[in-house]
């Protein structure tokens, strides 16, 4: 069966909402919202039924705020999932995908690792630094749902790991989270710029070997222990 779905923002008015076209339309009365977080829930749902998706614009990513659709089939297709999801068969396939979820992502960690190492490509002389520095990166940026630039899949992870490392250093190094950047379009942008451009000179102090003050050197306070 053909379904209506269609992508959908707030209107003006309450219960309203607005189309692609600009029209905005009342919710109907027996629609209800399904919140996100339980992905095949909502693909079922929009499968089997007319639907709203309601998203929501913040700078240039667009956020999913849930699903309007009519409340009684939410409820029949979440129950039938409930039921499929007891079954002995679908616990011992969630298992087994868990197992290989956790697999890669031990794997992905290692190899984000060693691409961020390539990258610094420190002389000899510094490479228990380089060491401790590719753990610090790989340890704040891989985590599973961190929503840093390493786990995105639109660019390679070479390109990952270098700009894993400029935040790393922005975020460690700088003091940009205590900046105050005017509300001017762009400024934020050129102020990452020129940090990221005095976290690369100071990366290639250490890939010439040089022997920074270790006392005055940012980055060697930010990987101190503690």
């Amino acid at each position: 069966m053909a379904t209506d779905n269609h992508s959908v923002s707030k209107g003006r008015r309450t219960g309203y909402y607005r189309f692609a076209d600009g029209v905005e339309r009342l919710v109907p009365e027996d629609w209800t919202l399904l919140p996100p977080g339980d992905a095949t829930l909502t693909r079922r749902v929009k499968a089997a039924t007319d639907s709203w998706t309601i998203q929501e614009k913040k700078g240039r990513r667009t956020f999913s705020k849930g699903v309007l659709a009519a409340a009684e089939v939410i409820e029949q297709v979440r129950e039938t999932l409930d039921e499929e999801r007891a079954t002995p068969a679908y616990q011992k396939k969630l298992e087994a995908s868990r197992r290989r979820s956790a697999e890669h992502q031990v794997q992905y960690v290692h190899d984000f690792q060693t691409s961020v190492a390539d990258y610094l490509d420190f002389h000899p002389r510094h490479a228990v630094f380089e060491t401790a520095l590719a753990e610090a990166v790989t340890r704040h940026a891989t985590p599973v749902g961190s929503g840093t630039v390493a786990r995105t899949k639109r660019i390679p992870v070479e390109a990952r790991a270098e700009a894993a490392v400029i935040a790393w250093m922005r975020h460690q190094t700088t003091a940009y989270d205590n900046l105050s950047i005017p509300r001017v379009k762009g400024a934020r942008r050129q102020v990452r710029q020129l940090l990221a451009q005095r976290s690369k000179a100071l990366l290639e102090n250490y890939r010439r070997g040089l022997e920074p003050d270790r006392a005055r050197c940012p980055l060697a306070q930010a990987l101190a222990p503690r």
